[in-house]
């Protein structure tokens, strides 16, 4: 504690705040314009803490770190478009609330848990990063392999009126993840002879094009839905009640633990335990039914679990020198243009700069929650905005966005070709968000099965042997056992006449 509190003094600087505040903005903003990411930012920033001190230059990147997954919110909850894709889920009960009138609550409730999960995922590196770094040091190829499975699993049934067409819907994903050069080997599969398909699809022109221009489409349809609300939406106080903060409290808890667990895990990220975390609580809820119609415990999942990884993504980062994401890949070069190297030694031999990592984190964190609270009374203001206006200007920025990931002018076409199969699904009834978990899991689900069976020799046992991946594919199994037993259940009790296990084919 008292190197915490001696960390604290070093960094309150004119210079350091400045930095920490630049930084929280450009990465909501980043973050909350669909197609760019705080990744982005962070990529984008590197260079100008080339001639930085250490740390200054962390608490810039830091900084759009934290502003960067908390900035996708915004557009989850306003125009149904999650501004990352760690915010996903955010955009199921965030926007219906925003249709009801409800945006600034939905705003706030987003707000106040992702700072939640943040200081959560931040306190459990600071007290169990080495034992933590341990634990993940025992998932081998057999366990990421079946983690990924149990995540397909759990989205696939629980996310969706339907089991089948979820499933279905994961498949779907699964394909379009397939497009392009094999893992491993890099052999091309359903190139059909054009380069442009050599590198696959990238991923944030995907998952923009699955929810915005499916959004654009739906719109374009139903002219009734230029305007998302004809009530004032309004935030008093915080936003919502002390009575309602406390009973969100354990879904932040349940919430954060999941994002901090699969922040850990190496390859696994935001974007997935997100998804994971909301599947997860409805399943656990009294009221599963309203998930998807508008309430708190949604956005809290979402929210407290995706800023939660933050933390979690550190984790292997300090302790193992393994970057747990994208983001933290890109940190991982910094540490590397500072001289520092993460790794197993990296605590004992730099104890005073972890401790100045830890108070970054933590004053970023704060420093976010109270950009987000002042500005929440001007986001609110696009609900004002018609989308025949609005809309317009958001595929646009789409456009570019996509194009400036990589400078490719095919990732236009991959932002097109996903939001005319995310519209044509959803206009079937296919929920989209098992396509977005089969697209985003499927490569490392591959990966790691082409290896478990290199290593095991070409045999499926050791996936089944090993504990902790014959744990989670059993779940996997019961999950969907489970599930579709209760939907055909459920289905007898709607029409008695029918009685069929096939009703669990239809909404």
């Amino acid at each position: 504690m008292d190197l915490l509190l001696s960390s604290f003094g070093q960094i309150i600087t004119p210079e350091i705040i400045l930095l920490l505040f630049a930084g929280v903005v450009i990465g909501i903003i980043f973050g909350s314009i669909p197609g760019l990411t705080g990744g982005m930012a962070i990529a984008l920033c590197l260079p100008f803490t080339f001639r930085m001190d250490a740390v200054p230059s962390f608490a810039l990147l830091l900084a759009l770190y934290i502003g960067g997954i908390s900035g996708g919110l915004i557009s989850a909850i306003l125009i149904n478009i999650p501004g990352t894709p760690a915010s996903v889920a955010t955009c199921f009960d965030g926007h219906p609330m925003a249709k009801k009138g409800l945006g600034g609550k939905a705003l706030a409730t987003g707000v106040i848990f992702s700072f939640f999960g943040t200081i959560f995922g931040i306190l459990i590196l600071m007290f169990l990063a080495p034992p933590l770094s341990q634990i993940a040091l025992k998932f081998g190829v057999f366990e990421y392999f079946s983690v990924a499975i149990f995540s397909l699993s759990l989205v696939s049934v629980l996310l969706g009126k339907s089991m089948i067409k979820g499933l279905i819907a994961c498949l779907i994903g699964l394909f379009l993840a397939s497009v392009g050069s094999a893992p491993i080997d890099g052999f091309p599969r359903f190139t059909f002879g054009i380069h442009a398909f050599d590198a696959g699809f990238a991923q944030v022109p995907s998952l923009v094009g699955l929810f915005a221009l499916t959004e654009i489409f739906k719109a374009a349809k139903d002219r009734s839905s230029y305007h998302i609300t004809t009530k004032d939406s309004k935030i008093k106080g915080v936003g919502f009640t002390g009575k309602e903060f406390v009973k969100q409290v354990p879904n932040g808890i349940i919430a954060s633990i999941i994002g901090t667990v699969v922040g850990i895990m190496p390859g696994i990220g935001a974007a997935t335990c997100n998804v994971m975390s909301y599947g997860v609580i409805k399943r656990l809820s009294k009221h599963p039914e309203k998930f998807g119609t508008g309430i708190m415990d949604g956005v809290v999942a979402s929210e407290a679990s995706n800023n939660a990884s933050i933390g979690g993504a550190m984790v292997p980062l300090i302790t193992l020198g393994i970057p747990g994401d994208a983001v933290t890949a890109i940190l991982l070069g910094a540490f590397t243009m500072q001289g520092l190297q993460p790794g197993p030694m990296f605590f004992t031999a730099n104890m005073n700069f972890i401790y100045i990592l830890f108070a970054l984190l933590l004053l970023g964190s704060f420093m976010t929650v109270i950009v987000q609270f002042f500005g929440m009374r001007g986001f609110i203001k696009v609900l004002k905005i018609p989308k025949s206006v609005l809309l317009p200007m958001v595929l646009v920025m789409c456009l570019v966005g996509s194009f400036a990931i990589n400078n490719v002018a095919f990732d236009m076409w991959t932002f097109l070709i996903f939001g005319t199969v995310g519209f044509f699904l959803s206009k079937f009834g296919f929920p989209l968000t098992p396509v977005i978990m089969g697209y985003v899991l499927g490569p490392i689900a591959e990966i790691y099965l082409r290896r478990g069976l290199m290593v095991g020799r070409g045999s499926f046992l050791p996936f089944i042997t090993h504990p902790i991946s014959g744990v989670f594919l059993g779940m996997s199994i019961i999950i969907i056992v489970y599930t579709f037993i209760s939907q055909t259940l459920q289905a007898r009790k709607k029409n008695p006449a029918k009685g069929k296990i096939a009703n669990v084919y239809d909404d």
